[in-house]
């Protein structure tokens, strides 16, 4: 990682990490929400005003968390200004619209985020985090051993030490809260004629008649560069559950793109 380039997944680790117990706990589920949508990969520097707009449009303000939530995301924004890895306040941007009136009990919890994995992919989540786990007292000997020296405004080791320390434990706790949500997929008794997770398709824009392959994927197996997206990304949840030859709408900064689904494999 770069220290001035980091991607957002690294980011909201260190973000994370120095909050209180109190603060990170409120905070996980939201900060781990934004982070998937954008995917963890990507540098944060690569971030837009359009984009963290539309973030906040997509956001439900019939949820009575959804002002608190924002606020979350906002501070995150806010932190990542003042570390330099964005050279402008996207926090700004951050805004919330008025809220719809609700109907019901406003004390009713929000139901529970759920992530679809292949079990190979949840395999592959659970190792990573057994091996982070395991790194966590590397991680603490570091902080102690340079630590020793007394002088911490010159201490570049020990700041180094509390990134890397920020960026396990901020790993750590997505992993868990993704597996805490995850349901693994039956690969035999899915419907083949549906795009789901682990599905491959083509995407052909209806405007300008480009295609696109993808391969649909669990937010921890995410991948754009390699066309492999979260069944939570924009372009994810526009296709999920539709058939071959179905046109689907599909959310981006500039405007909504039609696009019609093409060559749907398994």
């Amino acid at each position: 990682m770069s220290d001035q380039n980091p991607n957002l997944g690294e980011a909201a680790g260190i973000f994370m990490a120095g909050l209180s117990p109190e603060e990170r706990g409120t905070g996980q589920r939201e900060i781990h929400r934004f982070i998937r949508w954008f995917g963890r990969d990507r540098p944060f520097a690569g971030l837009n005003a359009s984009e963290i707009a539309n973030y906040a449009e997509q956001s439900s303000s019939s949820d009575t968390e959804y002002a608190r939530k924002l606020a979350v995301v906002r501070a995150f924004l806010s932190y990542a200004r003042k570390k330099g890895w964005s050279k402008t306040n996207l926090a700004v941007h951050l805004k919330a619209k008025k809220a719809k009136a609700k109907s019901g009990s406003s004390s009713a919890k929000e139901p529970r985020e759920v992530i679809s994995l292949t079990r190979e992919g949840y395999a592959r989540l659970q190792n990573e985090l057994n091996e982070l786990q395991n790194q966590r007292q590397e991680a603490i000997d570091e902080i102690r051993k340079a630590a020793a020296d007394k002088d911490f405004r010159e201490n570049a080791p020990l700041q180094a030490a509390r990134e890397r320390r920020g960026m396990l434990e901020g790993r750590i706790m997505e992993l868990e809260a993704t597996l805490k949500s995850a349901v693994t997929i039956d690969e035999e008794r899915r419907d083949t004629q549906r795009v789901d997770v682990s599905s491959s398709f083509i995407l052909t824009d209806i405007e300008r008649g480009t295609e696109t392959r993808y391969t649909l994927v669990g937010p921890g197996e995410a991948d754009p560069a390699k066309g492999r997206i979260s069944n939570v990304s924009p372009i994810g949840k526009a296709v999920v559950g539709k058939k071959q030859d179905e046109i689907v709408e599909i959310e981006a900064p500039a405007g909504n793109r039609r696009f019609k689904l093409k060559q749907i494999e398994k």
